[in-house]
């Protein structure tokens, strides 16, 4: 705040010019080292690019970083962003390491050690970024809440069991400001490890898991490690559930990680994975399991709209799974997380992986080349691949219960994507002409090759026997409001910690 035209309006010799306004932190600076004498270790954080309009120019930064080395950092650390900034900078979307450039820049001017930080959450992007000499450290934040042991398994050579974090920000971020304890939507157990206890146990028994989704992965792998005999049943050919669908809209590519993470644990906590495989109670009782878990997850809710079963309908998760061919004018029913991420999906053009990190900055306005304040420009945005409209019966903003730290960034995406976002509809019909809808008294037909429907879940839970005890429920057939993976893997967790 001093050391940037925004915030810094003073008149006194803290503020004005570049150098009055890093007076402040550099007296700070000074003052510490003369106080706590020369062998302690000083690391300050320093906001290596502002990202918002007025921020520090490039050539300030880079001399902000010389002054603090000579009023006697140890360390230099870098912050990117402020809070107000209109680019995202932690969320999923943003490429891993997306801003190491700015902390080699603030390298290439100083002597001592500077630390690259945001979205480094896996031992390769460290070990280049070090390698590459972009820094001399790598800070990690969210990921050693989703994994602790994450340094511990990199030496061992064990990457590929890393929980990595994907950065949804859902327990960690969105907690804090909610003043709830933080966690991990990944890793239940963080900052729950004196609670949430995964105890060897002195009965091992018999147990069925059915449906490997996040809760039936959750729950068979955290049974397994306890020593039970656990059989994980799925229909599908492969586990994941929900997350396979999830990995494929663009900006979450992180959750293939979380797949991967749970396949090495299942083979690491010997579970009996049955994929494939289609099971009935009758199945289940026979094989003589002592407990029985379902996580069977949902389906998707058909809401009675007339023409509903119109051949221009389809499914959201026909168009996620890649099965239905979808047109270049589309409407979206629904606009809760799947709505949003279906959108994204279908406004995007194809392409293979994460998005490049120069395509992703152009973008968002972002060079790190230039002296323009705050490291900002004109953002460049693609052509959308699709007209999308998409809608909501609320009469509140769309995305307006999306995550506190993440919902921003979704909604300034589809509105750079150009997509029309209706709010209080009431939906006619569905027929040849398209989707007849009326907002308040006016009555409208949109002209879409194809409606997606995406207008909230069911439980699937006809395997459940409420009275036996032996029976359990978790995830989204037990409750399927709005797709959660973070109580889903919690409740999994918690279920299979009490077995």
């Amino acid at each position: 705040q001093f050391t940037a035209p925004r915030t810094n309006k003073r008149k006194d010799k803290y503020g004005g010019n570049a150098e009055n306004r890093r007076r402040f932190p550099v007296e700070i600076v000074r003052e510490t080292r003369k106080r706590c004498g020369d062998d302690f270790i000083i690391m300050f954080r320093m906001s290596v690019i502002d990202l918002v309009p007025e921020g520090s120019t490039r050539e300030e930064v880079l001399e902000l970083a010389k002054a603090l080395e000579a009023a006697g950092s140890s360390l230099l650390n870098s912050g990117i962003g402020w809070h107000e900034a209109r680019v995202p900078t932690i969320v999923t979307s943003v490429p891993r390491a997306a801003f190491a450039e700015a902390t080699r820049q603030v390298k290439e001017v100083v002597s001592i050690p500077v630390v690259a930080s945001n979205r480094i959450n896996d031992p390769d992007v460290a070990e280049e970024i070090l390698k590459s000499g972009q820094a001399d450290a790598v800070s990690m934040a969210r990921q050693l809440l989703a994994d602790p042991d994450f340094v511990k398994k990199t030496e061992q050579g064990k990457a590929d069991e890393i929980n990595t974090c994907i950065a949804c920000n859902q327990a960690c971020l969105d907690h804090t400001f909610q003043l709830k304890r933080a966690s991990c939507l990944v890793n239940p157990r963080a900052c729950h490890e004196t609670e949430l206890l995964y105890l060897r146990t002195a009965k091992p028994k018999k147990v069925a898991v059915v449906g490997a989704g996040p809760a039936g992965l959750s729950c068979a792998t955290v049974a397994a490690e306890r020593g039970h005999d656990v059989t994980l049943f799925d229909q599908a050919g492969e586990i994941g559930g929900q997350f396979n669908m999830a990995k494929v809209v663009p900006g979450k590519e992180e959750f293939h990680n979380t797949i991967r993470y749970f396949s090495k644990r299942i083979e690491n906590t010997g579970v009996t994975l049955k994929l494939n495989t289609r099971v009935e109670v009758a199945d289940l009782q026979a094989q003589g399991f002592d407990e029985i878990v379902i996580a069977t997850g949902v389906l998707p809710r058909t809401p009675g709209i007339p023409g509903i079963d119109h051949p221009k309908v389809l499914s959201y998760v026909d168009v996620l799974r890649g099965k239905a061919q979808v047109g270049e004018k589309v409407a979206v029913i629904g606009a809760g997380g799947i709505g949003f991420d279906v959108s994204e999906f279908l406004a995007e053009h194809p392409r293979d992986g994460e998005q490049p990190l120069p395509e992703w900055m152009k973008e968002w306005g972002v060079d790190m080349d230039s002296d323009a304040p705050g490291g900002l420009v004109e953002p460049e945005v693609e052509k959308p691949a699709r007209q999308i409209t998409l809608l909501q019966r609320k009469p509140t903003s769309l995305g307006k219960d999306l995550g506190k730290t993440s919902g921003w960034v979704h909604r300034a995406t589809l509105k750079s994507r150009n997509v029309d976002m209706l709010k209080g509809c009431s939906y006619e019909k569905i027929d040849d002409a398209g989707l007849h809808i009326k907002i308040g008294e006016e009555s409208r037909v949109l002209d879409v090759d194809h409606v997606v429907i995406c207008a909230g879940q069911e439980s699937l839970r006809e395997l459940y026997q409420e009275e036996a005890k032996n029976f359990h429920l978790i995830g989204g057939a037990d409750l399927a409001a709005e797709l959660d993976a973070k109580r889903a893997i919690k409740q999994g967790a918690e279920v299979a910690a009490a077995l």
